[in-house]
């Protein structure tokens, strides 16, 4: 089988902000990324990603080889440091065809297999019932919702806290 994710590499930059450049896909990415999201902010995100050590897990999602999204755990600090926030999205053209939810799948199994992270989360916006849907096949646990936990172009929403705990990973 094709492997689903990889380590990032420069030339997937163009690629990267394609991708980010979508508006239906941003819309519920955080605000802090650049608009528009140009080539050199995907090389900055990449090159933040290679050199990042244990504080951040980042990988390219791949489809027939090229890159089609990504999927990140960051490592908590503090009283959090055993904790690592999952985000991840994949092209628009991709959507409903499982990709993210394999991404996710891989990602968590790279990071359990080497790092001491006890617990992986996630945090959606409660409108995306698509990221909602992967995290529920991917194994994770509905733990609560946030309400009106966030605010986006003007408009307040909820915000779903999904977990995965290293034993419900089976290791």
């Amino acid at each position: 089988m094709e492997e689903i994710i990889r380590p990032w590499r420069p030339e997937d930059a163009p690629a990267l902000a394609r991708t980010i450049g979508n508006p239906r896909l941003r819309r519920y990415l955080s605000g802090r990324l650049p608009d528009p999201y140009t080539e050199d902010d995907a090389r900055a995100f990449i090159h933040l990603m290679n050199t990042a050590g244990d504080g951040a897990y980042g990988y390219a999602v791949v489809y027939g080889g090229e890159c089609v999204g990504s999927v990140t755990i960051t490592r908590g600090e503090d009283v959090f440091c055993r904790s690592g926030e999952l985000g991840c999205y994949v092209a628009e053209e991709l959507w409903g065809r499982g990709l993210a939810t394999r991404a996710v799948r891989a990602a968590c199994e790279r990071v359990w297999g080497g790092s001491d992270l006890l617990r992986i989360y996630a945090q959606a916006f409660a409108p995306n019932a698509a990221s909602l849907r992967v995290l529920e096949k991917a194994g994770f646990t509905h733990e609560g919702t946030l309400r009106s936990a966030v605010f986006k172009q003007g408009e307040a929403y909820d915000l779903e806290v999904w977990g995965l705990l290293r034993p419900e990973a089976g290791l």
